[in-house]
């Protein structure tokens, strides 16, 4: 075997998390600093919780509040588009009736 090839190796190196937890283990650096341990990973504490990774998040939350937007304008358009059609069905409606009516009081006279 070859010498002084291999790393130092410190086995004691001390882990050191952004959520403030630290614990030791054998490693080839004396310490090491993670954004993520198994404290506050997600898949370990079972909360539900995004990690952004460059400003995806924001950008699916923004894409979402549009699609919102979007089908509460088409939900008013909806509503006033039948709101409308009632109107004009109603009014429909009554022409026709008035029409039979105006037939039918035209229709008496013939018939005396």
């Amino acid at each position: 075997m070859k010498e002084d090839i291999h790393p130092e190796w410190y086995p004691e190196a001390k882990v050191i998390c952004a959520c403030g937890n630290t614990f030791s283990t054998g490693a080839t650096q004396a310490e090491i600093r993670t954004d993520v341990c198994s404290a506050c990973h997600p898949f370990f504490t079972g909360e539900q919780r995004i990690v952004d990774t460059a400003g995806q998040v924001e950008r699916f939350m923004r894409r979402l509040q549009r699609g919102e937007e979007v089908r509460s304008g088409l939900q008013e358009q909806r509503e006033a588009t039948q709101a409308g059609r009632e109107a004009d069905g109603d009014a429909k409606v009554k022409h026709v009736f008035e029409d039979e009516a105006e037939e039918a009081e035209v229709a008496e006279p013939a018939e005396e």
